[in-house]
């Protein structure tokens, strides 16, 4: 294989790592004093750098190859999950104040204060599973194909060499590392997009001629109900589910809010990156499409989805803006691989390790969670191979189909646990036991549904996105039904941890967390959403 890189690239890329390492650098010899200052940079950073960190964090590598891959294969249905932006705004508006007002480090040490220790036992294992197969074996996959893409090297030689680079920053440096290092990869990423949206346009005749060459259907977000791949119910409903798991319950994500020292710096850094997450729809989904367009056109060919983003960079990019945009896919990969370690050293660390022992002093606690990142990235390596065997080989759609499985029972006891106080323990522990029986049957169905007839083929091809519907509705119906039927929880023990358990003071303390900016805003990012929604319909 050779390298699509010239030698201006090469001198661009070596700028880019220079100028991470020297942020890395800066921020280790800040040296961490103890977990807060590890796991969530000693809970004072601004609300820009949380924004800038949060886009980062979500975007990784597996969404600039595996969105620009659905977006070539079947347009803008994708989009939907994009628009979550509105999610983020959920995050700081209803779920942060009771997060921050708990006082926690991770999100299975919430459900610990708000009901009991099996639930912090249950969501601690599950997040560190989910995070091998839906996070970082995605990540380093994804980032392998961009490596190997673009600079000539064996795919395992590249996704292993950034795991490495990534890993020894994320292990010496923690949460700081990670929050600085994403504020610059998120210019470069952003930037890098930006510029090969706007070749792409430029090659294939601009914007009405992309949509004349692509066709209608590839512009239409809202394909029918029975459509089996892209139903706009299940993408709008379903995929709602799982973007309030996934922005407004998941450690990989509430973490970067955790880091702000109150609510309003917090919230704010929320609205901030509910704006950048409109973004990937133009930088990443667009160029998908533009280049289904330039394939129809013959400019440019691919075999198959996921190298579609590649392609494009080999195909329109002059030498020194290859560089940037690779330094910008190699960022993504960074980030996300640098964010989901954090997260993983954090859970097992506290809600793990530090549970099982209590009196650990703090200087071994940081050691424990550097080591427990090495056992994570293994794991994920192991699992890539079976991801071709889930959603179809697309690998956008790959995550989208697992998340669908996992975020049901944990967005019904997150939700229900904060807006209705009567939800108990026993409704909790039962309710994410028997969400992760029907997750489990669900992919070993999927899994092997070549050999199965009746009722397990159907239950086995049922739409991802119709499945999260039917999985969160079965959620609800157990812990609503548990709950009344068993005791109600002690209300002193969890105050101000739901709604109707809040003192005036904690009242008084949210209404004063806000300004007329930020509703203004908040609501112009809404207004921002449906105007997205009405205008991609075909």
């Amino acid at each position: 294989m050779e390298s699509v890189l010239g030698q201006l690239d090469w001198v661009v890329l070596g700028a880019y790592f220079l100028a991470l390492i020297g942020v890395a650098i800066w921020v280790i010899l800040q040296k961490n004093k103890d977990t807060a200052d590890y796991f969530l940079a000693g809970r004072n950073v601004g609300w820009f750098v949380i924004g800038a960190s949060i886009f980062a964090s979500n975007i990784g590598s597996e969404h600039v190859v595996g969105l620009a891959g659905t977006g070539a294969e079947s347009g803008m249905p994708m989009a939907h999950y994009e628009l979550h932006a509105w999610i983020v705004l959920l995050l700081g508006w209803l779920f942060l104040p009771f997060y921050m007002r708990s006082k926690v480090f991770t999100m299975p040490e919430f459900l610990e204060k708000r009901f009991d220790s099996r639930s912090r036992w249950f969501l601690s294992v599950f997040s560190l599973a989910g995070y091998v197969i839906t996070k970082v074996s995605v990540t380093i996959y994804a980032g392998g194909i961009v490596v190997s893409e673009l600079l000539g090297i064996p795919f395992w030689y590249g996704a292993i060499g950034i795991v490495v680079f990534t890993g020894a920053y994320t292990i010496i440096g923690g949460m700081k590392a990670v929050i600085y290092t994403e504020t610059l990869q998120t210019v470069v990423l952003i930037a890098g997009s930006i510029i090969i949206t706007y070749l792409g346009l430029q090659e294939v005749g601009g914007w009405e001629n992309l949509r004349a060459t692509a066709g209608s259907d590839h512009f239409n977000m809202w394909r029918p109900m029975s459509d089996p791949d892209f139903p706009w119910t299940g993408l709008l409903f379903g995929g709602t589910i799982v973007g309030v798991w996934y922005w407004c319950t998941d450690q990989y994500i509430v973490q970067r809010t955790l880091a702000a020292n109150n609510i309003k710096i917090g919230r704010r850094g929320a609205i901030f990156g509910a704006y950048l997450k409109i973004l990937p729809i133009f930088i990443f989904l667009i160029p998908g499409i533009i280049a289904f367009a330039l394939a129809q056109q013959g400019v440019l060919s691919y075999e198959k989805a996921d190298e579609v983003f590649p392609v494009l960079v080999k195909t329109l990019l002059p030498t020194g803006l290859k560089g940037l945009v690779a330094g910008g896919l190699m960022a993504a990969l960074m980030s996300s691989l640098a964010s989901v370690f954090n997260s993983c050293s954090t859970i097992f660390t506290i809600d793990i390790y530090k549970k099982l022992k209590p009196s650990t002093p703090e200087k071994k606690l940081l050691n424990i969670g550097r080591v427990a990142t090495a056992l994570v990235v293994v794991l994920g390596i192991i699992w890539i191979p079976i991801m071709n065997k889930i959603g179809g080989g697309v690998l956008y759609q790959y995550l989208q189909s697992v998340q669908s499985y996992i975020a049901p029972p944990i967005t019904a006891v997150f939700v229900l646990g904060i807006v209705w106080k009567r939800v108990n323990s026993r409704a909790a522990i039962v309710t994410l036991f028997s969400g992760l029986i029907v997750a489990a049957l669900r992919i070993a169905a999927e899994i092997g549904k070549e050999d199965l007839s009746g009722f397990a083929y159907q239950f086995a091809t049922v739409n991802f996105a119709h499945m999260a519907i039917f999985m969160f509705i079965f959620s609800i119906i157990v812990c609503v039904f548990t709950s009344l039927v068993t005791a109600p929880p002690n209300y002193q023990m969890i105050k101000g941890l739901a709604f109707g358990t809040l003192s005036d003071a904690q009242k008084q303390e949210a209404k004063d967390s806000f300004t007329i900016i930020d509703i203004v805003l908040s609501v112009l990012l809404v207004v921002v959403v449906i105007s997205v929604l009405t205008y991609f319909t075909g």
